[in-house]
């Protein structure tokens, strides 16, 4: 893994006595340790949000911004809908925005855009171990959830997306702490430009307190559920399920 996962572990020992009288609800239930946190990866989610808590990632200036941000992961998905909607500029394109809520609803581009938005210059770390700084546009994510009142059971939140690798859907999850967050947005815009094809359009998930694979791009669908024991094979990603990646990627 990159470096920065290292370091991660190595700061999870030194804190692992002062952390676990600080676990909340969500990370004491048994089946959230078993079945998203294993192989010590629950520690070191407790000690990331005990020493972290809820400040804001990094915010850079202008002239900070990367000349070259890389395309990374897939630039174009194969899936037949998302090209025709990619032709006709993602005119007919919807986020379906569902699962255990009051009113759920499919939202779109312009719909996503008259909402309050939020720019945030941040830097994209990735697991490869590059990282690169850009301007990020969108809606909060909590914003979305609010208008389709979450039901009290759900604990996590999925994003569904148009490409695949291999033919396995590409999806996300993040838990509630961290799809309220205020720097958690459904980006459209880029460097004050249309979000390109290439980094996700139209929609994408920045999380800019966590790595790269989180930030699922050609977004096509939101869900709130209360388990991701059911959803691919369990882990709550792509990566984490055909990778072993961690789910918590916190930096």
């Amino acid at each position: 893994m990159s470096r920065l996962l290292t370091r991660r572990r190595v700061l999870t020992g030194l804190a692992a006595p002062f952390v676990l009288a600080g676990c909340d609800r969500l990370g004491q239930a048994p089946a959230f340790r078993e079945m998203v946190l294993s192989s010590g990866e629950w520690l070191s989610h407790r000690v990331h949000r005990l020493l972290v808590g809820d400040a804001l990632a990094r915010e850079y200036p202008p002239e900070a911004m990367s000349p070259d941000f890389r395309t990374n992961g897939n630039t174009r998905p194969r899936s037949a809908t998302w090209q025709r909607q990619a032709e006709r500029g993602f005119t007919d394109w919807r986020l379906r925005v569902g699962g255990l809520v009051e009113a759920p609803r499919d939202v779109s581009l312009a719909q996503l855009r008259a909402m309050p938005a939020r720019s945030q210059i941040t830097r994209h770390d990735c697991v490869e171990g590059w990282s690169a700084i850009g301007k990020w546009t969108g809606v909060p994510l909590g914003t979305v959830l609010d208008s389709v009142r979450l039901r009290p059971e759900a604990r996590y939140i999925v994003f569904r997306c148009a490409d695949d690798f291999s033919g396995m859907p590409y999806y996300e999850s993040l838990d509630l702490r961290d799809a309220f967050h205020p720097q958690t947005i459904l980006a459209y815009g880029m460097n004050d430009v249309d979000l390109p094809l290439g980094h996700g359009a139209p929609l994408r998930l920045r999380v800019e307190r966590q790595l790269g694979y989180k930030h699922a791009k050609f977004l096509t669908g939101i869900e709130a559920v209360a388990s991701l024991s059911g959803i691919g094979r369990g882990q709550g990603g792509f990566w984490e399920d055909a990778g072993f990646y961690e789910w918590y990627a916190g930096i």
